[in-house]
């Protein structure tokens, strides 16, 4: 490994902790990108008032297993969001993958490609979302390489189910804002080696699969996202539920009054603060994990 990257994951683990390994996704550099020599970063971001990693070129998993004894043989890909330019790591990441473990389930929070940005990437996501068209051009390019390496992780994640004692046919994704632009880009482009057990964006982004086929055996979804979205993708949520229904699949949505965007795991004394609640109730009626 790299000095760089071994530097990354000192740095990771000194802000969430508790992750038991760190998986490389690739055993080269990311297919389909250049070869990047930037550092990735992790760091408290003032802006957004959390955790976050930032110019991710080299994907990995960052794994939490239940306690000895206590799996279900269920994992989930957990996909922080972060406007494809950081990760929310902790709110919409490893707080969940611990949140999963604690019920058995074995988590891999996802380290998807970013866009490469500088000194603080929340920054200047808050500046460029001014500008539409402006932030649409930077994240275009990356949007698709960040949904390959869903689609990826998903696909390792089965293909060595044995290694973590889990079942290649209870893997399934997460994904807030940015990552639930991922999981449900997993969820509708599957292979079949790749195809998740179960999909989860929670306030999404999914203009990008407007005109998409729902696939013929494509997972049920849980999706949940408030009205209030301060970033106006609520409707985005109310649309891709329509969409799963409309082809006669699995689908559940809660759509809170309020709860803004990017609430995560944390909580504001809001409506939304019981998602996670209403998705563990979901996960159990699916057999995902135990009552």
């Amino acid at each position: 490994m790299k000095l760089r990257h071994i530097i990354s994951a000192v740095a990771l683990f000194a802000t969430t902790g508790l992750a038991q390994d760190v998986i490389p996704l690739y055993a080269g550099p990311a297919p389909g990108s250049p070869q990047e020599n930037y550092p990735e970063k992790a760091y408290f971001s003032k802006v957004w008032n959390t955790d976050v990693v930032t110019n991710v070129t080299q994907p990995s998993l960052l794994l939490f297993k239940p306690a000895p004894g206590t799996g279900n043989g269920t994992a989930v890909v957990v996909c922080p969001g972060g406007g494809f330019m950081a990760l929310s790591i902790s709110s919409e990441g490893t707080d969940l993958a611990k949140w999963l473990a604690a019920r058995g389930v074995t988590a891999f929070v996802l380290k998807y490609r970013l866009a490469h940005t500088g000194e603080d990437a929340t920054q200047e996501f808050t500046t460029l979302f001014a500008d539409h068209e402006k932030f649409r051009e930077t994240i275009g390019k990356i949007i698709p390489l960040s949904i390959a390496d869903g689609l990826a992780a998903v696909t390792y994640v089965r293909k060595h189910a044995s290694d973590w004692g889990i079942s290649a046919d209870k893997v399934g994704i997460v994904g807030f804002s940015a990552g639930g632009t991922v999981a449900t880009g997993v969820a509708m482009r599957y292979a079949p080696e790749g195809r998740p057990a179960f999909a989860a964006p929670i306030y999404p982004a999914v203009g990008t699969f407007k005109d998409a086929a729902v696939p013929a055996d494509a997972p049920p979804i849980f999706i949940a996202a408030a009205t209030d979205d301060n970033l106006g993708l609520a409707p985005d949520s109310i649309a891709l539920y329509e969409k799963w229904t409309s082809a006669h699949k699995p689908a559940e949505l809660h759509m809170y009054a309020k709860g803004g965007h990017g609430f995560g795991m944390r909580k504001h004394g809001v409506p939304a603060d019981t998602w996670v609640d209403r998705f563990g109730e979901w996960l159990e009626s699916q057999g995902w994990i135990n009552k």
